[in-house]
């Protein structure tokens, strides 16, 4: 194993199980929510709360972490998570759970953007996207396994018992923090306007921030509406849902090494990004025309890793927009746009969905996220078109053409 593989495997590790413990209370906080008799407008307050947390947190967060360290803040994150997951399992009543929720939405928010600077810090240019496939994919796998454990963990315990044992999750994730790089902050004041700004004057920055929002919005509305829809419109039992879901989350899980080498090998993220978005609406589109298990099986198995694809070169270009001293700040900026986009586009096109139907909804959201492809690739060529260099007089020999903002790595490593 490579001196670069080594260093990247603890935040790997680190991201499994801290995801693990995250999705265990995505599973069981409605249950328990039930339990202490609290309704559904209850449920969706309290996931709403988390998200707009940890939307809300995530460049400040960024900062702390370029301020102090990456270490730090992964610190500061676990610390926070497990502790909101322990209050969660030993709170008796639905008021303390809101207070629980907004303290585990800062901790996601800390961990996800330590975790993608730590591991930009440590791998070469050449194998972010790589990088980034490794660490989607122990994401993805821990959103996998909490479900599953939680289950199997009501078979001998409550529900709260279940919260509050899973807060040790979070142990396996601090002992790999020493193995995580600890660089120092950057002497720097507490202005968080003044990395922000030269991340923003970044070529790429819109089109990076456009195209994260529509690949969220997609992402969002899927994760929220497709359990609903597979049993309503589509008739499944809800094995049949299970089974649905599973099988498309591991596909989209498979996809991400080889999708990681794809997006290092070729050269213009921005149009696999606007591609990838292209093909991936066409594919939201059709779905309320499918009938049955099986062909909603196959569509997603065939559409799904092309999303995970988007996401993994996404992070590449959020990556490229910083140095090693805004590298926070530049997670920052994605977790934002990622979790305002994950809410987003349920509440938005779930309206729809709820006042004219599948298919309307499903298309207004294809629709839009067409719309954002387009935009992209028109933020680009205009981009492309302000970098080009203007012809040479006759008596000037041609300078040097400058590189596309797309394949533009991080100035410090």
């Amino acid at each position: 194993m490579s001196p670069i593989r080594n260093r990247a495997l603890p935040i790997y590790v680190a991201a499994a199980c801290i995801f693990v413990a995250f999705a265990v209370r995505s599973f069981a906080l409605p249950l328990r929510v039930a339990e202490l008799g609290g309704d559904r407008v209850a449920i969706g307050l309290l996931f709403s709360v988390s998200t707009a947390a940890a939307a809300g947190l995530s460049l400040p967060v960024g900062f702390v972490g370029d301020r102090f360290g990456k270490r730090t803040l992964l610190l500061l994150s676990i610390a926070v998570g497990g502790l909101s997951q322990l209050g969660m399992g030993v709170a008796g009543t639905v008021p303390p759970l809101f207070v629980w929720q907004v303290l585990a939405g800062i901790g996601i928010a800390g961990a996800q953007a330590a975790l993608m600077s730590a591991l930009v810090d440590v791998v070469a240019p050449d194998r972010v996207g790589r990088a980034m496939g490794g660490i989607t994919l122990a994401i993805q796998v821990g959103l996998l396994l909490g479900p599953a454990l939680a289950g199997t963990s009501l078979h001998w315990m409550g529900l709260g018992t279940v919260l509050a044992v899973s807060s040790g999750l979070f142990v396996p994730a601090l002992v790999m923090t020493a193995a995580i790089p600890g660089r120092p902050g950057r002497a720097a004041g507490w202005n968080v306007l003044g990395p922000l700004r030269e991340i923003a004057s970044s070529g790429g920055f819109v089109v990076a921030t456009v195209a994260m929002l529509g690949a969220t919005l997609f992402s969002g509305t899927m994760q929220a509406y497709l359990p609903i829809f597979g049993k309503q419109q589509l008739g499944l039992t809800a094995q049949q849902v299970g089974y649905l879901i599973a099988i498309q989350a591991v596909a989209s899980a498979v996809a991400r090494i080889p999708g990681g080498r794809i997006v290092d090998r070729l050269p213009h993220h921005v149009l696999l990004v606007a591609c990838g978005l292209g093909a991936y609406g066409a594919a939201v589109a059709m779905l309320p025309h499918v009938a049955g298990f099986w062909s909603a099986t196959i569509l997603l198995v065939l559409s799904g890793p092309i999303l995970a694809i988007v996401f993994i070169a996404l992070g590449v270009l959020f990556s490229n927009l910083s140095t090693a001293e805004t590298r926070g700040v530049a997670m920052g900026v994605y977790g934002m746009v990622l979790f305002l986009g994950l809410g987003l586009g349920p509440a938005v096109f779930g309206a729809i969905m709820e006042r004219a139907g599948y298919v309307a909804g499903f298309t207004a959201c294809a629709a839009t996220g067409l719309l954002v492809a387009a935009l992209t690739i028109g933020l680009r060529s205009g981009r492309l078109r302000r970098l080009r260099p203007a012809s040479p007089a006759p008596s000037q020999a041609p300078g040097p053409r400058p590189p596309s903002f797309e394949r533009r790595t991080a100035r410090t490593r």
